[in-house]
């Protein structure tokens, strides 16, 4: 995973790291892997295949207060995964209730049709399963919409709290590297 360089007589061996993110959060992680002492891999750009880029790092093996760097670089790295988690989560139960109440309207509509097509055709079953059905389907985008506001208005402070945390960790590294 490491390469050593040599230009002149100056020898410096690298280390290198890669870093996959989504693209809206791309800046985030450049600008803090560069406060632990990564550089951005001049020699390679970063590539993006379906909404993710690929970044790659490379960092001084002899950096200064390394062992303090990586384990701030860690601590760094578990709050953006609890950021992402956080993220997933404002629309995982919201999507879950909204195919649930989805598969009722359907199992209320197949109600429906089986009533329409029996022989004799029941109308007044059909229409009395019919409009259950139809209010399943749609019901699931308000109930969807209104739980993704009330769930994303409840992990706003959170997340902006482990915001603040990733600045906090970056700042330390940031002395770690001028000292």
């Amino acid at each position: 995973m490491s390469e050593i360089t040599k230009s002149g007589s100056n020898f410096v061996g690298y280390e290198y790291k890669e870093v996959t993110a989504d693209r809206e959060k791309a800046s985030l992680y450049l600008d803090g892997y560069m406060n632990f002492g990564w550089i951005p891999d001049e020699n390679i750009q970063p590539s993006m295949v379906m909404g993710k880029v690929t970044i790659k790092f490379k960092r001084d093996r002899k950096i200064l207060n390394k062992m303090e760097l990586t384990r701030l670089q860690r601590h760094f790295e578990a709050c953006m995964d609890e950021i992402n988690a956080m993220e997933k989560s404002k629309t995982s139960t919201a999507t879950m209730w909204a195919l649930f109440i989805a598969l009722i309207g359907i199992a209320f509509m197949a109600g429906s049709t089986l009533a329409v097509t029996s022989e004799p055709p029941l109308i007044i079953l059909c229409i009395l399963l019919a409009i259950p059905g139809f209010i399943g389907w749609l019901l699931p985008l308000f109930i969807y919409k209104a739980m993704v506001r009330r769930r994303t208005a409840k992990l706003m402070p959170m997340i902006e709290q482990k915001y603040d945390e990733i600045y906090e960790i970056c700042e330390k590294g940031t002395k770690l590297l001028t000292n």
